[in-house]
């Protein structure tokens, strides 16, 4: 898995979905960039795609500079 520094720390790909998410998902893939700036402060925007339940795949992304996340739900 590959780590990513958000917001000066660094995350795992559980714990990035667990922010976009607000719960601990089932099971996380690697971190990508998501090749997009964020609408709120202009950095960069990472993505990851993760189940947060057993039916459901959700790709999540989020600003590695500022609060700002979203997934494509």
């Amino acid at each position: 898995m590959t780590n990513r520094v958000v917001q000066g720390r660094m995350v795992t790909a559980e714990r990035l979905a667990e922010l976009i998410e607000g719960e601990s998902p089932m099971e996380a893939d690697d971190i990508e960039d998501a090749d997009r700036e964020c609408p709120d402060c202009g950095g960069d925007v990472i993505t990851v795609d993760y189940m947060p339940s057993v039916t459901e795949l959700v790709t999540g992304y989020k600003c590695q500079e500022c609060d700002w996340s979203t997934t494509d739900r």
